[in-house]
């Protein structure tokens, strides 16, 4: 009985023997997995790093856009107030606070990264415009930004609101006509 039990343990150790070509092969593979799950690891670091700072930077959008408001309408009564100057001393000092308030809400978004788009004079470009309409000017070269009516804005590197603007549009040229008289 002592040998069928030694007989049973060797055939067990023969079993449980693996051939090292086999053994080789197992642990490349496991070490392939091992690379590929800590490269998945560091990339969804990276990614969730990225979507954080994303986070960061454009949490404010939809305050800045209703801050923007506030901005156009102050920008708004400064311009009524060019049309119509300060006759007293106190329309001259609500003047003077309307322009300090409209500046100082300006730095404050622009220390957020919210920037004013300069759109006049430049070519009309749809990722950062929005055309309303097309006026005739002399001015201005076809395709420009003839008139702007109401400021863009960019947060970072992405649009917060397009500009809203006037387009030169193409000068008529009458076509020349050769079939006129020619003279002897």
């Amino acid at each position: 009985m002592a040998e069928r039990m030694h007989s049973i343990e060797d055939e067990a150790l023969a079993a449980e023997a693996v051939d090292p070509a086999t053994l080789l092969i197992e642990n490349r593979s496991l070490h392939d997995k091992l690379l590929r799950a800590l490269a998945d690891a560091e990339n969804a670091r990276r990614r969730t790093e990225r979507i954080a700072e994303e986070a960061r930077q454009y949490a404010i959008s939809s305050f800045a856009r209703e801050m923007l408001l506030v901005a156009d309408n102050l920008q708004r009564a400064l311009a009524a107030a060019k049309n119509h100057p300060p006759t007293s001393e106190v329309d001259q000092a609500l003047l003077e606070g309307v322009r300090t308030t409209e500046r100082v809400l300006m730095q404050s978004l622009e220390r957020f990264g919210v920037r004013k788009i300069e759109a006049l004079g430049t070519y009309f470009d749809p990722e950062l415009h929005e055309a309303v309409m097309e006026i005739d000017d002399p001015e201005h070269e076809p395709g420009t930004i003839a008139r702007v009516i109401e400021d863009g804005y960019m947060i970072h590197e992405r649009l917060l609101r397009p500009a809203r603007v006037a387009i030169a549009k193409r000068r008529f040229q009458p076509p020349v006509d050769d079939l006129s008289p020619h003279q002897p």
